[in-house]
């Protein structure tokens, strides 16, 4: 599924495909976007520190399904 919104992401700008990253805080998905350093551009203006093409401090940002949603 995450591979199927980050292929159609490209078509709808209100889904923030940027804030997805692989399990370490690397930007695997930047080639998603329409120039290679558009998801560090948004991620930046969000606040976030990028060191190449990786997240600093990621467990400090990491959003977790199962401590954050409250079910």
């Amino acid at each position: 599924m995450v591979g199927y919104a980050m292929n159609a992401s490209h078509l709808d700008e209100s889904i923030p495909a940027h804030r997805v990253v692989n399990r370490n805080g690397v930007l695997t998905g930047k080639h998603h976007f329409e120039h290679p350093n558009k998801m560090e551009e948004l991620l930046t203006e969000e606040g976030i520190r990028i060191k190449g093409d990786r997240i600093v401090d990621f467990p400090s940002v990491f959003w977790d399904p199962e401590k954050n949603l409250y079910l």
